[in-house]
């Protein structure tokens, strides 16, 4: 790990990293977003939610439940799922244990969506992603990720 901890300002190694991987950030999910579009999909923050759905008990959760596992802010995602259940993707359930709560369930049309949409996502992960790394260089990667966890 390293020893410099204490130190209050960061290295030029360790700021030239963090500004490559936060460009690297954004150069990649640009790219998807924009592969997405090409096909006549939705944005990726559509993606994220109905995976999540998808994968979750039942295909449902709570909406607090839908932020802490996306990146989405509070505001953002109320609007997110107002447009998914606007375009049948997802339902709004009321919570049987207090009456004021809801359940966001997704529905057969979202669960169609999301897989078309991994289709397109897969492919461009691969391209703009994977195609650039060995598989020895994708675990060095997840592993120095998983240190910030």
């Amino acid at each position: 790990m390293n020893e410099k901890t204490n130190n209050a300002t960061p290295s030029d190694t360790v700021v030239d990293a963090w500004i490559g991987l936060m460009r690297a950030q954004q150069r990649l999910l640009g790219q998807i977003e924009a592969d997405l579009k090409s096909a006549g999909l939705p944005p990726l923050g559509w993606y994220d939610v109905l995976w999540e759905l998808v994968r979750s008990p039942q295909g449902r959760l709570r909406p607090f439940e839908i932020e802490e596992r996306t990146l989405l802010a509070q505001y953002n995602l109320s609007r997110l799922i107002d447009r998914l259940e606007k375009a049948g993707l997802v339902q709004r359930q009321t919570f049987d244990q207090d009456g004021r709560g809801q359940w966001v369930v997704v529905t057969e049309e979202g669960r169609a969506l999301q897989k078309r949409m991994w289709t397109v996502y897969a492919k461009a992960i691969e391209d703009n992603f994977g195609a650039k790394l060995s598989e020895a260089d994708a675990a060095t990667l997840t592993s120095l990720l998983a240190r910030f966890s």
